[in-house]
């Protein structure tokens, strides 16, 4: 299987109307049809808002750091693929399915090591079907 590096991008409002821009992976059917990332584990980082539920510009830069490494660590054998990244309503959130968020949680450690204590959190749920991600991917439509 080859994992393709193609997103769409889209906008959800939450309950305060602040934006949450979506950005979502395409183009990995065949990893969801395939049953070996059976788990959920989305990464929560919760920030102060600048402006409307953004973070900061410095904020920013830095997640964007932290998700290229996060990306490369987890996808170098394809343990976990980083399907979606939501961002908005003081806090960002990487979405990834794996195989075993016991390996996942180590290479995080790992992964993150370099960086000073980030504010992050971490959900875990088996997901076989992917419904996340389906939910996200509804937006696509709307997206282009």
């Amino acid at each position: 299987m080859k994992l393709s590096n193609n997103w769409f991008s889209g906008v959800a409002e939450a309950d305060n109307h602040y934006p949450i821009f979506i950005t979502g992976r395409d183009d990995i059917e065949e990893f969801r049809l395939s049953g070996k990332l059976k788990e959920r584990v989305e990464i929560y980082w919760n920030y102060k808002s600048t402006h409307n539920g953004m973070p900061s510009e410095n904020e920013a830069s830095l997640m964007e750091e932290v998700q290229n490494r996060l990306q490369t660590v987890m996808e170098k054998d394809k343990l976990a693929i980083l399907t979606g990244v939501y961002t908005g309503n003081n806090e960002r959130t990487w979405v990834f399915y794996t195989r075993t968020s016991r390996v996942l949680g180590e290479r995080l450690n790992e992964a993150l090591a370099t960086f000073e204590l980030l504010p992050i959190t971490l959900y875990v749920e088996n997901d076989v079907e992917w419904n996340e991600y389906q939910e996200m991917y509804e937006i696509k439509p709307f997206a282009e």
